[in-house]
């Protein structure tokens, strides 16, 4: 008897343990995951709404120190409206609201006017300040509308790499480009799921718990925004400077793949994006390809001293000319300089230099680097949307002239993405990484997810040869660049500038040119990596002349922002 009593006990002991729980489960979807958007419901029974609760996550840029930074939020918006049918003193009305918003007096008479209306807009974008002010009146037949709107803070920040919300073809507000597209399952928010029934909700979630079914949070980016805003302004500079159709940059940390600034000039602002011609929404750094001049040869001269074909002591005789398969390779400027080192193919950027290494290398071991190890024909799996893949196809045949042409970037066309990838490979000790914007996700669970690619890397070359390559590279920075002007005291800094031709039907132009310039820091530690491209500018052949001054300003700025320690 006794024992039957104990287990009863304990059995109702453990139903009430049960009830407790549910119940903490319960203040905890209600307190924590949902609380948001319980708290505009809230609001909402004291303000109409027009289109319900509509609510999205959130995005972040991350400072240095951890901060993070509302890059896309919420914010709720407000029309006012009246209902003429019933306003008895329409003068007075007007007054009080008139004290709070500026508020036109022709068009406030025309709506009032119409006393068989029971609904007129009389001002739209009222602020959640104003529409605070505006409800303590307690004014009646005055009505504000109430609805969410995606917001920027930033405006024109980041705006490429971010997209914004529009909508589909079923009228649904949805993630259009960037980033807002690509992590759309993740920022997307579905209210239906506050009013489902307690029991139904309690279970659904700790099921989706159990399973790892996070679904919605808000994402937290790899951009530092002061870079970011260092970065575009120089862009906007240069474009200015030299009337360019295009400036654009990414820096990324050559060992993690984290990208800590993107962007493109012409860009638009997010909140106001109606009126954008000539600029594209799309980013043409994953989803445009460019023959990449001569910055190409940065890799062509660690595929030689990684396949051992060369060494950094190798000499050729430069002739300034070199004929293959009935066509005329040549120098930029049509000189021979005799007989010359490895050095001078980087520091004087000779193609016939590139082409006497691709040559020694061979068609099968050039395939296999640029195409395989380098994946410069292949998407490189960044966390953004509409990525393209390179333009490698010469490198498959067997023609001579496309092998040595493709050495100093003519072409082959990569993906600015891909580019930097493939160089960072020389910058971090030989690895290709894995690019990537978003560095964790916050699910509104609690659970945090952190991306790390760390165990995603593969060398491609031996640590010996991003050593020996950042020598050279160091060299040209030292004693080439603007004769050695631009050589720190106490940092080094690895650079390669490219100018290429842009093409043509049946061949290229002879005044339309694509500056490019990679460079990273400090050269045998690097923490960053830069890849700088000016489309089209006007009164500069040459990417040292337009490029130089912000590469060295973003280095320095970068530098000082990360507490960089000196090298030498």
């Amino acid at each position: 008897m006794r024992k039957r009593l104990i287990i009863r006990i304990w059995i109702i002991i453990a139903g009430l343990v049960l009830v407790m729980l549910l119940l903490l489960a319960r203040l905890y979807f209600l307190q924590i995951v949902n609380v948001s958007a319980y708290r505009l419901e809230a609001r909402h029974q004291y303000i109409t709404t027009t289109n319900g609760v509509y609510d999205r996550g959130n995005i972040f840029m991350q400072d240095k120190n951890g901060n993070k930074i509302a890059a896309a939020t919420m914010r709720s918006k407000f029309v006012l409206a009246i209902d003429p049918s019933k306003i008895k003193d329409p003068d007075n009305i007007y007054n009080k609201l008139n004290g709070i918003v500026s508020i036109d007096r022709d068009l406030y008479n025309k709506r009032v006017s119409k006393k068989e209306d029971p609904y007129e807009v009389i001002l739209k974008g009222v602020s959640e300040l104003d529409a605070d002010k505006i409800r303590d009146l307690h004014l009646k037949n005055v009505i504000l509308s109430s609805e969410r709107e995606r917001y920027y803070p930033g405006g024109k920040l980041g705006a490429q790499i971010l997209g914004f919300v529009g909508f589909d073809e079923n009228n649904n507000k949805v993630g259009r480009y960037g980033l807002e597209r690509y992590y759309e399952d993740v920022l997307v928010r579905d209210s239906s799921k506050l009013y489902v029934n307690f029991f139904a909700e309690l279970f659904t979630n700790i099921s989706e718990v159990i399973n790892n079914g996070d679904k919605e949070g808000d994402i937290v980016l790899t951009i530092d925004p002061d870079l970011q805003i260092f970065v575009e302004k120089e862009l906007e500079n240069t474009k200015k400077k030299w009337h360019s159709k295009m400036t654009s940059a990414i820096v990324m940390d050559p060992k993690t793949g984290e990208v800590l600034a993107m962007a493109v000039n012409p860009t638009f602002d997010l909140n106001n994006f109606r009126d954008t011609r000539g600029v594209s929404f799309a980013n043409p750094l994953v989803s445009g390809v460019y023959e990449m001049g001569s910055i190409v040869k940065v890799l062509t001269m660690a595929v030689g001293l990684d396949t051992g074909v060369i060494k950094e002591g190798t000499t050729y005789n430069d002739k300034g000319r070199l004929e293959l398969n009935g066509y005329t390779i040549h120098n930029y400027d049509n000189r021979g300089r005799g007989v010359v080192p490895m050095q001078e193919v980087l520091s004087q950027s000779l193609n016939t230099g590139a082409a006497f290494i691709a040559r020694k290398v061979g068609h099968k071991k050039m395939r296999e680097y640029f195409i395989d190890k380098l994946q410069l024909g292949e998407e490189t799996g960044i966390d953004l949307p509409a990525e393209t893949v390179g333009m490698v196809k010469n490198l498959k045949n067997e023609r001579e002239l496309a092998f040595a042409t493709a050495s100093f970037g003519q072409g082959v066309a990569f993906t600015p993405i891909a580019t930097i990838r493939a160089l960072g490979a020389i910058a971090n000790g030989g690895y290709l990484v894995q690019p990537h914007i978003v560095k964790s996700i916050e699910y509104n669970t609690g659970r945090k997810k952190t991306f790390d690619y760390s165990d995603q890397r593969v060398q491609v070359f031996k640590k010996e040869t991003s050593d020996i390559v950042a020598k050279m590279l160091t060299k040209v920075v030292d004693e080439v660049l603007a004769g050695g002007k631009y050589k720190m005291k106490n940092y080094s800094l690895g650079i390669k500038t490219g100018t290429a031709q842009l093409s043509t039907v049946g061949g290229y132009r002879d005044d339309a040119y694509l500056h490019t310039f990679m460079g990273y820091g400090p050269s045998y530690d690097a923490r960053f990596i830069i890849l700088l491209m000016n489309l089209e500018p006007k009164g500069a052949k040459y990417a040292s002349q337009t490029l130089t001054d912000p590469f060295v300003h973003i280095s320095r700025f970068l530098i000082n922002h990360l507490d960089i320690p000196p090298d030498r």
